[in-house]
C-alpha cells in the first residue's frame, strides 16, 4: 500500500496533460469548502431532541458554536504541522489521508447527534474534520504551482476558488438532504452528517487517485524559463525549517492575518450589519442576498486576483489590497450615514473580492520569495495566520459593537470604529507589504542540499 501512495508511483510521464491536475485538486477544495456552510445546522442542531422546537435538554447555540471554531483552529495547526510531511510523502498520500479525516468526522459527528454527546461532534467534525481541512487544503496547491511555474497564481486560484464555492455546494446539498430525512422524530441532521461523510469521502479520494507529480526538470511546452531572476522571483529554494529564520515569513503572515481580520470583518456579520446600518430599508430576504452577493465575490475574487498576479506581481497586487482596502473600510461609515446602500453593497464586494484574493495569493507569494520546493510546508505554517485571523475578526466586530451598544451608542453607528479599527489593520499590512525584500543569501539551499534532499524525500 506505502508504494500505492509513493511520489515515485504518482510522478507523471512527460507527456502528461497538466490541466488534468485542476479537477483533482476541485475534488478535495470544493468538498472542504463545506466549512463555509456549516451555519446552515446551527439551528436545526439546537432541537436534536425536541425536533420541531427546543427543548430545555436541548444544545444551545453558543454550544454549538464551538464546533466551528475548533475546526478552524485545527484547520491552521494541522496545516502547520502537517505541510513538512505532505512534502515528504507527496500529495495523494496527504489527499486521501484529508478524506479519511474530514469524512470520518462527519460519520462520527453523525454517531454523536444520534447518541446526543457535543463532545463527539468536538471531536469528529472540530478536531478531526479540522484536521482533515487542513491537509486538504495545502495538499494540492504546492502540486499546482510546480505544473504550473508559468502562471502560478492563476493554478493557486483555480483551486482556492473551489474552497470558496464549497458552500455553493455544501449548503443546498445540507438543506435538501435535512428536508429528505426530516420526520417527526428527526430533524434529518444526523442522517445528513452521515450521507455527506460518504458524499465527501468518495469525491476527495478520487482527487488523491487523480493528483500527480511533474517528473523531475519538467516544464511546460514552450515555456523558457527567465534567464535572469526577476525581482520578488527565486529560482533557488529556502528549507522549510530555515524559512521560519526569515524575517519575510512573519511578514507575510502579517500580511495574511490582517487581510484576513478586516474581510472577516464583514463576511462574519454581513446579514446583520446591513440591517443595523440601514434600518427599516433592508428587509432579512435581502440582507440574504447581500450575504450571497458577497459569497460570489469571495470566490470570484480568489481566481481573479490571483490570475491577474501574474502580471502585476504579487507585491503590487497586495499593495492594491491594503491601499484600495483602507480606503473602501473608511468609506463604509459614510455610505450608512448618507443612506446610499448601492455604494456600501459595490464597497463590501470589492472588500470580500480581496478577502478571497489574499488568500489565493499567498502560496503564489511564497513561491515567489522562498522558491518551489517547499512551498507546501511552508504554506501550511503560514495558515496559522487564518486560525489567529478566525479567532480576531469576530471578537473586534462583536465585543467592540456590543461594548458600544451597552453605551448608548445607536445600533446604525455601532460599526463606525470597528470599520475604522479594521481600515488601520490594512493600512498596517499596507506597511508589512512595503518591507518585504528577497531572501537573505544565507537562507537559500545549496544546489548540493537540493539534490541530497531530493534523493532522501
Amino acid at each position: 500500500m506505502s508504494g500505492f501512495f509513493s511520489k515515485e508511483r504518482i510522478t507523471a510521464s512527460h507527456g502528461y496533460n497538466r490541466w488534468l491536475i485542476p479537477p483533482a485538486a476541485l475534488a478535495v477544495h470544493l468538498c472542504i469548502g463545506q466549512a463555509y456552510a456549516f451555519s446552515v445546522f446551527n439551528e436545526p442542531l439546537t432541537r436534536i431532541l425536541g425536533v420541531k422546537e427546543s427543548l430545555p435538554e436541548d444544545w444551545k447555540l453558543t454550544t454549538i458554536g464551538w464546533i466551528y471554531s475548533l475546526a478552524i483552529v485545527f484547520l491552521g495547526l494541522s496545516a502547520a504541522f502537517g505541510g513538512k510531511w505532505l512534502e515528504k510523502v507527496g500529495p495523494r498520500r496527504t489527499m486521501f489521508t484529508a478524506a479519511c479525516c474530514f469524512g470520518g468526522g462527519f460519520i462520527l459527528s453523525a454517531i454523536g447527534i444520534k447518541l446526543h454527546q457535543i463532545w463527539l461532534l468536538y471531536l469528529g467534525y472540530g478536531v478531526i474534520g479540522g484536521c482533515g481541512l487542513g491537509l486538504g487544503y495545502v495538499s494540492p496547491v504546492s502540486t499546482l504551482i510546480k505544473w504550473f511555474p508559468d502562471r502560478r497564481g492563476m493554478a493557486t486560484g483555480m483551486a482556492i476558488m473551489g474552497f470558496g464555492g464549497g458552500a455553493m455546494v455544501g449548503a443546498p446539498l445540507s438543506v435538501m438532504l435535512m428536508k429528505h430525512f426530516h420526520s417527526d422524530t428527526s430533524t434529518g441532521v444526523m442522517e445528513t452528517f452521515a450521507v455527506m461523510g460518504v458524499l465527501y469521502f468518495t469525491s476527495m479520494v478520487i482527487g488523491s487517485l487523480a493528483i500527480r507529480i511533474p517528473p523531475p526538470d519538467w516544464k511546460p511546452a514552450g515555456w523558457t524559463p527567465p534567464t535572469e531572476e526577476k525581482k520578488m522571483v527565486t529560482k533557488r529554494h529556502v528549507h522549510i525549517d530555515q524559512a521560519l529564520k526569515t524575517p519575510q515569513f512573519y511578514l507575510l503572515w502579517l500580511i495574511l492575518c490582517l487581510n484576513v481580520t478586516a474581510g472577516i470583518g464583514i463576511l462574519g456579520q454581513a446579514s446583520v450589519m446591513i440591517q443595523e446600518m440601514f434600518k427599516g430599508r433592508i428587509t432579512p430576504e435581502a440582507a440574504a442576498g447581500f450575504v450571497g452577493l458577497l459569497s460570489l465575490f469571495n470566490m470570484g475574487g480568489r481566481f481573479v486576483w490571483s490570475s491577474a498576479s501574474d502580471f502585476f506581481g504579487r507585491k503590487n497586487t497586495y499593495f492594491l489590497f491594503f491601499a484600495l482596502g483602507t480606503f473602501l473600510y473608511s468609506m463604509l461609515p459614510n455610505f450608512s450615514s448618507e443612506g446610499n446602500i448601492l455604494l456600501f453593497i459595490a464597497a463590501a464586494a470589492v472588500i470580500l473580492s480581496m478577502y478571497g484574493g489574499g488568500f489565493s495569493t499567498i502560496p503564489a507569494y511564497l513561491a515567489d520569495i522562498f522558491g518551489t520546493k517547499y512551498v507546501g510546508g511552508i504554506h501550511g505554517r503560514l495558515l496559522t495566520a487564518w486560525s489567529t485571523a478566525g479567532v480576531l475578526g469576530p471578537v473586534l466586530v462583536n465585543y467592540i459593537r456590543e461594548y458600544q451598544v451597552a453605551h448608548g451608542v445607536a445600533k446604525a453607528d455601532a460599526y463606525t470604529t470597528t470599520l475604522y479599527i479594521m481600515a488601520c489593520l490594512l493600512a498596517t499590512g499596507f506597511v508589512c507589504n512595503l518591507l518585504m525584500r528577497e531572501v537573505h543569501e544565507k537562507h537559500y539551499m545549496r544546489h548540493d542540499q537540493v539534490d541530497d534532499d531530493s534523493l532522501n524525500g
